[in-house]
């Protein structure tokens, strides 16, 4: 049984990028085919045997919760009309075993302190936080299962980062990392949140995955705010590198950035032509479009 039971999904933010489509619905429940991008970061975590997801919401998530959320009326009328396939689907949504958990974040003050909403949930113990924004395809186990075998490994945080583009460092944390004999891991010895290129120690850019023990939670709670005005995750894993090691993990996978417009568009391409029902078709409409 995998010493990692719990994850965190920071889903209070705004979503402006994507307005007016995220004006009353949120960003996280666009969806890739036919199922919002939180549902496939829930998928990878139960994949990775995570049995408790800890949802940071805010004032305009509600559907989030109601997709959740077992929805008796639709169950019935599904079952009255003999659509068993669209039921077990429905059903299916959230297996057995697996609990869903609320908590509200008052004030959009960053991903740090949404993480450190989780702290009275997850208590003393190892914990995965997904950014549903970076809906990453390795089509086999999913990144977060990768990462909880490297951290069982290793006994220490890890963080998921690819390979950026130096012109694009800006747009993320970027570690300072040494090799170890492990050819996917890298011992981190500074973090710094959106350098510009020409003050970037690496071009290893943190992407939305992370495993972290739970001493981030006393850094958390020391971390001023920084960029923002906000508290930055960033910032706080700084902290914990002066208490322990923390590894930064070349995971294996495609990544989307839905957070942006053309990540998005790459994202939904991709997915739905590995749709048995609708890829012949699509593949013919591409072809006609040249």
């Amino acid at each position: 049984m995998s010493i990692v039971t719990k994850a965190v999904f920071p889903v209070a933010g705004m979503g402006t990028r994507f307005l007016p489509a995220t004006k009353a619905n949120p960003k996280e429940m666009l969806p890739i085919v036919d199922k919002p991008l939180i549902q496939y970061a829930a998928e990878e975590a139960v994949a990775a045997g995570i049995t408790e997801l800890i949802f940071i919401t805010g004032r305009t998530k509600r559907s989030i919760t109601d997709h959740f959320d077992k929805a008796y009326e639709l169950e019935t009328e599904l079952e009255k009309k003999g659509k068993i396939e669209q039921l077990e689907v429905v059903r299916s949504i959230i297996p057995d075993g697996v609990t869903c958990i609320y908590i509200r974040q008052a004030e959009p003050l960053g991903l740090g302190h949404a993480v450190l909403c989780a702290k009275p949930v997850i208590g003393d113990a190892p914990f995965a936080v997904i950014l549903p924004d970076d809906l990453i395809d390795d089509g086999k186990r999913g990144v977060i299962k990768q990462m909880v075998d490297k951290y069982e490994q290793e006994s220490s945080s890890v963080i998921a980062v690819q390979d950026v583009p130096r012109e694009d460092t800006s747009k993320y944390g970027i570690v300072e990392a040494s090799p170890t004999k492990d050819k996917t891991l890298f011992d981190i010895s500074s973090i710094v949140e959106k350098p510009e290129p020409d003050k970037a120690p690496s071009t290893l850019g943190v992407v939305g995955r992370y495993v972290l023990s739970p001493e981030i939670f006393k850094c958390l709670e020391k971390t001023p705010r920084g960029a923002g005005n906000e508290i930055q995750l960033t910032d706080a894993i700084s902290l914990l590198l002066d208490k322990e090691s923390v590894y930064a993990y070349e995971f294996e996978g495609v990544r989307y950035d839905c957070g942006s417009k053309l990540g998005y568009m790459q994202a939904s391409i991709q997915y739905a032509l590995k749709d048995a029902d609708i890829k012949t078709e699509l593949l013919k409409y591409i072809k006609e479009l040249d």
